[in-house]
């Protein structure tokens, strides 16, 4: 039986912010696989199944957890990649930064961001935050027609002998 339930895409490098979004989403019991990378490029590679990543099944992620601050290509950049892909496009994105600017906030609606969350400072509302998303994003939402695989496709029928 194949798991068909898509993996979580968390792009973050600091690894304080990494492994606290771990521990939430891991408290949500979310049966998701969850993905780290850490900057830009490898967001990019796996999505688009290069370098390290061509290897991976096929398929896009439930969602993508984007921090904006990162190392090679910033988290703009990465959704700005995402957004004019065909393939990508109808892919959840939620930004999770740190970043109360403003501006910041405004250039994600405009390349089409689907959530903007800025990290609570206090752990236990950083947890609950985190398991928030996760649940939501995972579970509850609901995605474009044609983005998920038929649960079940029954065999075509087979000739039987003498037809």
């Amino acid at each position: 039986m194949t798991n068909l339930l898509k993996p979580i895409l968390l792009v973050e490098d600091n690894p304080k912010d990494l492994e606290l979004t771990l521990v939430a989403l891991e408290k949500s019991n979310l049966a998701n696989e969850v993905i780290t990378v850490r900057d830009g490029v490898e967001a990019l590679d796996y999505l688009f199944q290069r370098g390290f990543w061509r290897e991976r099944p096929a398929g896009n992620p439930a969602v993508v957890l984007l921090d904006l601050k990162l190392p090679k290509l910033d988290g703009t950049q990465v959704l700005k990649a995402i957004r004019e892909d065909k393939t990508l496009q109808s892919v959840p994105v939620v930004i999770l930064t740190s970043s109360r600017e403003e501006q910041d906030l405004l250039n994600s609606y405009k390349l089409g961001v689907n959530a903007y969350v800025v990290k609570p400072v206090a752990f236990k509302d950083f947890i609950e935050a985190i398991q928030a998303l996760g649940i939501f994003w995972a579970v509850l939402n609901e995605p474009p027609p044609g983005s998920v695989k038929p649960r079940f496709i029954e065999p075509a029928p087979s000739a039987s002998p003498g037809n």
